[in-house]
């Protein structure tokens, strides 16, 4: 795909891997639609953006509200009047047994991690297909094939992503739409340490390396794709 006048969207943009991808496609020439909870932190990714002549358009936005990622579409199409790439990558992770996981703590991460994705690509599709064009790429998880203990409802979460991205992928094929899902390891965030605190930072994947695979996908000819990644530490195996 020619990246340069694209329109884009990214999700979980103030920080970590969703920061990296933004400020990556914006120095592609694409105008980066960013969205996060916290304006201030999507401010920072915004300036860093604009530093080097990068254009940023701020939707401060609770994915967790289907009213308020509504909201983001049609202030999408208002601005801009088309969609190009979506990167679902905005995600919570919520420790703890099963035995003991509170419900409430359920509903958030399977609102976030999942809802929020069906509805974004929902939003998108409505987007792309009258233009027969587009690309989604959702960033799950290593943790969609393996399960680690505490972490069974972000597990399934992204087990979940993995599915929803399968099936739009066949549902779209014939309508000039690429659906792919990448599924990094432990990647150096907030989210990992959060998840992960006995794991050695210094071997934790970082998020360049996660952007590095979204920028190559963007790039593949018009006759080639890349559906599904999987990006491990060096030092686990297989993840």
């Amino acid at each position: 795909m020619e990246l340069e006048g694209r329109i884009a969207l990214v999700t979980g943009a103030s920080m970590g891997i969703g920061k990296s991808i933004s400020i990556a496609l914006a120095r592609e020439g694409i105008t980066v639609v960013i969205t996060a909870r916290t304006l201030e932190k999507l401010k920072e990714t915004k300036n860093e953006i604009e530093s080097f002549g990068g254009k940023a358009f701020i939707v401060r936005a609770d994915l967790g509200e289907q009213e308020q990622i509504a909201d983001l579409f049609r202030n999408i199409k208002r601005e801009f009047g088309r969609l190009d790439i979506i990167i679902n990558n905005a995600a919570v992770i919520v420790k703890g047994k099963l035995i003991d996981f509170a419900p409430d703590d359920f509903d958030r991460i399977i609102n976030i991690n999942l809802k929020a994705v069906y509805l974004c690509c929902q939003q998108a599709l409505k987007m792309m297909v009258p233009q027969k064009s587009g690309i989604i790429i959702n960033i799950s998880s290593n943790v969609a094939y393996k399960g680690y203990p505490e972490q069974s409802i972000y597990s399934a979460s992204k087990s979940g992503v993995l599915a929803i991205t399968k099936s739009i992928a066949n549902e779209h094929q014939q309508d000039g739409i690429s659906v792919a899902v990448i599924h990094p390891g432990a990647v150096d965030t907030g989210l990992a340490t959060q998840a992960r605190p006995d794991i050695d930072r210094k071997l934790l994947i970082l998020p360049a390396d996660v952007t590095a695979t979204v920028i190559y996908m963007l790039k593949l000819s018009e006759t080639a794709w890349v559906d599904e990644i999987i990006i491990r530490r060096r030092s686990a195996k297989p993840f």
